[in-house]
């Protein structure tokens, strides 16, 4: 078994229930390393329908590979990560969920050390991430803050990584074959 040399650093992100779980599940699969799941959702025993969705999650993924709850501190799990190591992240929508309390300043202080994670990362790294900005914008503030945020992190790792995915309607497509990366302001 060869190891690819440099780590990879994926990006697989599309709306609700597109199938970009799945996606990202095989490219972990097919990466030859050890795959370490990373659970980023809360579980919450009185939501029957979210324990279902996190069950629905739990039975697809081969009991070969380990599984971290990761419900905060992202960046220190990545570096934590060795080089035989594949991460698979789902999702960083759940885990953007989980850090809304915090104040812009504190928000930017852990962005920065996550993005700065996966420059410096020793392990392949597969990010799910939703894509919520399609939409209207949220009435309210918090719906607003989430969508904004979440459209940052996709916007700041879809510069760094490669490839990024776009799955939508039961079809994957590669958005770094198919297009090209905003230019850096």
């Amino acid at each position: 078994m060869t190891l690819n040399p440099l780590p990879q650093l994926i990006l697989v992100t599309g709306p609700a229930r597109s199938g970009k779980s799945e996606w990202a599940e095989f490219l972990a699969a097919r990466s030859h390393r050890s795959v370490i799941y990373v659970a980023t959702a809360q579980t919450n025993s009185e939501d029957l329908e979210w324990q279902a969705r996190i069950e629905q999650h739990r039975q697809r993924r081969p009991e070969s590979w380990a599984t971290w709850q990761v419900t905060i501190d992202l960046a220190q799990a990545i570096r934590a990560a060795t080089p035989t190591d594949c991460l698979l992240v789902d999702s960083l929508g759940t885990w953007l969920a989980n850090l809304l309390d915090q104040d812009q300043t504190a928000w930017e202080k852990i962005l920065g050390e996550f993005l700065s994670s996966l420059q410096h990362r020793q392990s392949d790294v597969i990010l799910v991430a939703e894509e919520t900005g399609w939409g209207v914008v949220p009435a309210y503030e918090i719906g607003r803050t989430f969508r904004d945020r979440l459209g940052t992190v996709t916007r700041h790792v879809g510069a760094i990584a490669h490839p990024v995915y776009l799955v939508t309607g039961g079809h994957v497509l590669n958005l770094s074959q198919l297009g090209r990366p905003l230019p850096r302001s």
